[in-house]
């Protein structure tokens, strides 16, 4: 089934994790994809293990230059732009009272300015798109307050606060943009942290290939009436605490 066939993507964030899956999951449905990332590398491996209709571009999401260059190379490349995934993020770690001014702007930096770059750079594409789609990644940090990542938290609620602004000003123009909630998934950014799970309904950590099968919806035509949403992907994380047995 090709839910994406003559479909452009770009993913920022694509190396490796949640951007990998998508990009592999899209591309699956008949997509091109654009694979943006500063892991140069790692990020040519993916799009050669993709195949054909795959490109790694270099991206610091942090800087417009960057994002003007990755979306004339999907124009040069493929004809077009239809799909923006805004998926790059970083986390820090430190009790407000310790936290940093010099961590608070980096990981804003990149999580909402560089989901800002990326929207302001691809508009003008995406108009051209007969269904342009915004995805932004936002996180069930963007829905509650977490201990020690107030950068992180904050920029996770900015991206949802943008995310309904942008499909407010876009819908005009036929592109839609929602947000995802993604809870605790097992990628590089969460390796080495111990977390327990066993509060949380499903009882797991969540994959990237789940993550990648909603943004693959929001970025379908099966979407044409979803904007300005928020969608939760989190094993029932938010929901409530479950009871672990042998436990009152």
């Amino acid at each position: 089934m090709e839910r994406l066939v003559d479909k452009v993507a770009l993913i920022s964030g694509a190396a490796r994790g949640i951007g990998a899956a998508v990009a592999a999951r899209l591309h699956g449905e008949g997509a091109k994809v654009v694979i943006g990332d500063v892991l140069d590398a790692e990020a040519k491996e993916t799009a050669e293990r993709i195949g054909e209709g795959a490109l790694a571009v270099h991206l610091d999401v942090t800087q417009p230059a960057e994002w003007e260059s990755a979306v004339s190379a999907a124009l040069l490349e493929f004809g077009g732009l239809d799909v923006l995934v805004n998926n790059a993020g970083i986390v820090n770690f430190a009790s407000i009272e310790d936290y940093s001014l010099e961590q608070w702007n980096t990981v804003l930096a990149v999580n909402l300015t560089g989901c800002f770059n990326g929207i302001k750079a691809a508009i003008p594409a995406l108009k051209k798109s007969k269904s342009g789609s915004i995805i932004n990644v936002s996180s069930i940090a963007g829905i509650r307050g977490y201990e020690q990542i107030p950068g992180y938290t904050a920029s996770k609620f900015g991206v949802r606060g943008l995310s309904k602004s942008a499909a407010l000003d876009l819908g005009r123009y036929g592109i839609r943009v929602n947000s995802i909630h993604p809870g605790v998934i097992s990628t590089p950014m969460t390796a080495g942290m111990t977390l327990d799970m066993s509060h949380v309904a499903i009882g797991r950590m969540g994959h990237p290939g789940e993550v990648a099968g909603l943004i693959l919806y929001l970025a379908s035509d099966e979407a044409s009436f979803v904007t300005g949403a928020e969608f939760v992907i989190d094993g029932g994380d938010t929901a409530g605490t479950v009871s672990v047995p042998g436990q009152s």
